[in-house]
């Protein structure tokens, strides 16, 4: 009986230490180098489009000239029906309700997953965008639209850039990335993308039809999220990706 008990904690044991081992992918040179490849262009161009954009907004010029025009177009077209679609996605991808999802996916994925690596990742890159907003925000301190324009109550916070949308971006495609860089079918990780996509821009669309962000603060978030799916792809590719030996490769 102590031997079997023994045995059982060896076990359990065995498996907590096997959660914070590091599952390898091994995979041909060319399949790592286009990784850092990708990570190092999404950085790139998450990083340039967020500064000719903070550069618009400081000088009043640029892309900035699509903000007012956007907002009255968003505005002209409000319905009671839309208003509550809109209202549930920012609900969902708020400040309240999305910590609670990204917690809950984190715990869930800690337990479930023989290796504690993704869901830790996820849980490290959704830290750093949310710190990211809290710095920058006040920081540049731009005033959101006027509170007549705010439908579901008044927020005099910063606007520039939108934490709801660098969320809920953030959240959706690292999440999408960390699932399906393990499938060996493309065409789920494609659509899988292009839904988490599409689900990003309309919580973009419903803060400006809302009334709480001008569209280059929506921009900016979705700019800033390119830098951290960016970051959690090479981060990834360093720590779970191996070469494959050149005498195992196709020929």
């Amino acid at each position: 009986m102590t031997s079997a008990l023994s045995d059982r904690r060896a076990g359990s044991g065995g498996r907590w230490h096997e959660k914070f081992i590091v599952e390898e992918r091994v995979v041909p040179a060319s399949s790592r180098r286009n990784l850092y490849i990708s990570s190092a262009v999404l950085v790139l161009v998450g990083l340039v489009c967020f500064l000719v954009v903070l550069d618009s907004v400081r000088e009043s010029d640029g892309l900035s000239v699509i903000d007012r025009p956007i907002q009255s177009w968003l505005e002209g077209m409000r319905s009671p029906t839309l208003t509550v679609v809109m209202a549930t996605v920012a609900i969902v991808f708020g400040p309240v309700v999305l910590p609670i999802i990204v917690l809950v996916t984190v715990v869930w994925w800690g337990f479930a997953a023989r290796h504690a690596w993704r869901p830790l990742l996820l849980a490290g890159s959704m830290l750093v965008g949310v710190a990211t907003v809290q710095i920058l925000a006040p920081v540049i301190g731009r005033h959101r639209p006027p509170v007549s324009a705010m439908l579901i109550g008044v927020d005099h916070t910063s606007s520039f850039p939108s934490g709801h949308v660098m969320g809920a971006a953030d959240f959706l495609l690292i999440t999408t990335y960390l699932i399906f860089s393990r499938r060996r079918n493309p065409v789920y990780a494609v659509i899988a993308l292009v839904v988490a996509f599409v689900l990003a821009l309309a919580t973009a669309a419903c803060r400006v039809y809302l009334g709480y962000h001008w569209p280059t603060d929506v921009l900016a978030s979705m700019s800033l999220s390119l830098v951290v799916i960016g970051g959690v792809i090479a981060v990834d590719t360093w720590r779970t990706v191996r070469v494959r030996p050149a005498a195992q490769e196709s020929p």
